[in-house]
């Protein structure tokens, strides 16, 4: 069985500070940002809301759009979220129900 990997784009605030990960388990993942287990850019920057994510059955995969997405520009991943989040709700309300 082949386990599900995440990629994912957290902001701060409308159009504010983006931050790209990669993970195994997004529920968990987000928990994490969301409740500053882990010193870092996110917990400095308050940046632990869920904006955009993307499933992968192939980590390999995943961490290969994560790279990408990091070597994209800033307009690329604001039209991601717009795109399939246009109101830029924190979609870890959605998938923790």
């Amino acid at each position: 069985m082949l386990e599900q990997s995440y990629v994912y784009i957290l902001f701060n605030k409308r159009n504010g500070t983006l931050y790209v990960g990669v993970t195994s388990n997004l529920l968990k993942r987000i928990y994490e940002h969301k409740h500053k287990l882990y010193k870092g850019f996110t917990c400095r920057y308050d940046v632990n809301k869920l904006g955009y994510y993307e499933v992968f059955q192939d980590i390999n995969l995943a961490i290969s759009r994560e790279k990408a997405l990091k070597n994209t520009n800033r307009k690329t991943k604001i039209s991601l979220i717009e795109k399939n989040n246009p109101t830029w709700l924190d979609l870890y309300d959605e998938i923790s129900k």
